[in-house]
């Protein structure tokens, strides 16, 4: 199929990834009890917050091109296939609840589109083509910012849509556990936590998703917070979309002000829950 690599391609690749490489410690995983078997998972989670400390420099080069574009008007979109993709999509839905972010500003993009995200479409991901042409339908321009998600870093849907975004003159960055991928080369920002080798062989579902999921959360928080959507440490652009999130608002307001929760209620039916419009009307008596 035009687009796709050759087997023997993906075969060399694939050998050469730390990610699908054996992980000596767990070589006898399936003899061990349910505790022992939790007990290695969790020792090797714990040193995905290791690997992205060591980062940190290119995560935060990420973060400022994230906040460049939103600021000039541009766009952010997450591209990924599997696991990379459906976090991408988590990350930008919860962008709109929790600081107001408008629809489409941060766009996330998955390899088999919206039915990728409940039923496994995974041969989505090879067609370098498929993703060109994403970025093409989405009118990808200077403004924007695209950023690849792809545990192993090679994969073709992802590299296609970093390698068109960049001829589009959009910034680009890539997040993989494996340094020197395949899609560094179509990436301005490249952010590599050595995770090592997986619990289970090849399942970058463990921790290079947890990295993966840690990193969208970084960034697109720090991103808010530098766009003055979190005063102090209140989510003041909140949407109040549901009774928990109306408790909230309430509680933000109260937090911010000094006043009684039925002042604060009041004070948000008045701006029609406008948590901002709430605080500022409070604040000037």
């Amino acid at each position: 199929m035009e687009g796709e690599e050759p087997e023997s391609e993906v075969k060399e690749e694939l050998e050469r990834l730390i990610s699908e490489k054996r992980h000596p410690k767990t070589i006898n995983i399936d003899e061990l009890s349910t505790i022992e078997i939790l007990k290695i998972i969790n020792e090797e989670d714990k040193k995905v917050a290791y690997a992205i400390e060591k980062v940190l420099p290119e995560v935060e080069r990420a973060v400022e091109e994230f906040v460049r574009a939103l600021k000039s008007g541009g766009r952010v979109f997450y591209v990924g296939a599997g696991t990379s993709g459906r976090l991408g999509v988590i990350d930008a839905a919860e962008l709109i609840p929790t600081f107001g972010m408008e629809e489409g500003r941060v766009q996330a993009i998955i390899a088999g589109g919206p039915e990728a995200m409940f039923k496994p479409k995974e041969g989505a991901e090879d067609d370098e083509l498929v993703g060109e042409e994403e970025m093409v339908r989405r009118r990808i321009s200077k403004k924007d910012f695209v950023i690849g998600l792809s545990a192993s870093g090679r994969t073709p849907f992802v590299i296609g849509a970093l390698k068109k975004a960049r001829e589009l003159g959009a910034k680009t960055a890539i997040i993989s556990v494996n340094p020197d991928c395949k899609a560094a080369k179509h990436a301005d920002i490249k952010i590599f936590p050595i995770v090592g080798e997986e619990v289970i062989t090849g399942s970058t579902r463990m921790k290079a998703g947890t990295a993966e999921k840690m990193l969208l959360t970084m960034m697109s928080t720090a991103a808010m917070i530098r766009l003055g959507r979190v005063k102090s440490n209140l989510m003041v652009n909140l949407l109040p979309l549901s009774r928990k999130l109306r408790e909230r608002a309430k509680r933000i307001v109260m937090e911010a002000t000094g006043v009684g929760y039925e002042k604060a209620a009041e004070t948000l039916e008045r701006t029609g829950y406008d948590v901002e419009k709430a605080i500022e009307l409070l604040k000037s008596g």
